[in-house]
């Protein structure tokens, strides 16, 4: 029995993440002609035209699209099968780039410690922070993202998940504020201000709205920014009122946050768990499992100051 040309899985995997022959070929370094013919061997072995032209691009057919997680997952292994045995590795030597997707937030608060934490262990190992744009599992199934961190969403069931810290919302208004000298902010007091909130899809209501309609009163909401920290910085130059978490200010220098008062909410919001994420084909990686203790060590250790 003749056995297929398992090189080919890598090819397919380029293709149907790509969707471009010339790209593909730009990828895995071959000229696009090879690449064409690395198409038709696929075509003949799969007995689909896997990507067909429309207009003046290429789309994946239907069964192209069915094959595109499972040769994904496939790679995936493969590799993870072929790499050298890490049961005992050297920290001291081991080269790696690790991907994390998180918000600005939690890199402006914990990013440092946390690349202190690695550095010093791994000197050669590089974290590599992306934005967090969305939520979704596509980049942990992917492997485009080796870690996501923040709060859980339609990640998937076969998404590995552990709590880091739990969380909870606070006001910040800048230092000299009418709110700043009062005792308690009352809801009354708190609805009287304009507010900036942060989302990074322009939603301007959340479970803070819902507590303040119970009581029959409304936030003006004068301005959306896509995130806390720009929240923050807005409500330092200006009279507003920014809604933040409360890890954002917990552990600041000073005089880094000298300029910002912070003070609890007039209503009772529930808390939030900030988790770290992972695709199950890395439970069993001792340098990805060492990560994750150092990224729940150093979150921790936050906790307890």
């Amino acid at each position: 029995m003749s056995e297929p040309d398992l090189n080919l899985l890598i090819a397919l995997d380029v293709l149907l993440a790509d969707g471009s022959v010339v790209g593909a070929a730009r990828r895995l370094g071959l000229s696009a002609s090879a690449m064409s013919r690395t198409l038709t061997r696929l075509r003949e072995a799969t007995g689909d035209p896997l990507l067909v032209r429309a207009g003046r691009r290429m789309v994946l057919t239907p069964h192209a699209e069915a094959l595109r997680q499972r040769t994904q997952n496939a790679v995936h292994e493969a590799r993870a099968v072929l790499r050298p045995s890490t049961t005992e590795p050297d920290f001291s030597t081991l080269q790696r780039t690790f991907t994390i997707r998180a918000n600005d937030g939690f890199v402006d608060a914990l990013g440092a410690a946390l690349i202190a934490a690695v550095t010093a262990a791994a000197p050669l190992v590089r974290l590599h922070f992306a934005p967090k744009l969305e939520k979704t599992a596509a980049y942990l199934r992917d492997g485009s993202a080796d870690l996501e961190v923040g709060v859980l969403g339609e990640m998937g069931p076969e998404v590995r998940v552990q709590a880091l810290f739990r969380d909870r919302f606070l006001g910040a208004v800048r230092q000299g504020h009418p709110l700043a000298m009062e005792r308690e902010v009352t809801a009354e007091r708190y609805t009287a201000f304009g507010h900036v909130v942060a989302s990074r899809r322009g939603r301007t209501s959340g479970p803070v709205d819902e507590a303040l309609a119970a009581l029959g009163l409304e936030r003006t909401i004068v301005a959306v920014v896509p995130s806390f920290l720009a929240a923050l910085a807005v409500a330092r130059a200006s009279d507003l009122i920014a809604l933040v978490p409360a890890s954002l200010l917990g552990n600041r220098p000073e005089p880094a946050f000298a300029t910002t008062y912070a003070f609890e909410l007039p209503v009772t919001t529930g808390e939030i768990t900030v988790s770290q994420m992972w695709h199950p084909r890395l439970e069993a990686d001792p340098v990805h499992r060492w990560l994750r203790q150092l990224v729940l060590g150093v979150c921790r250790e936050r906790e307890h100051r």
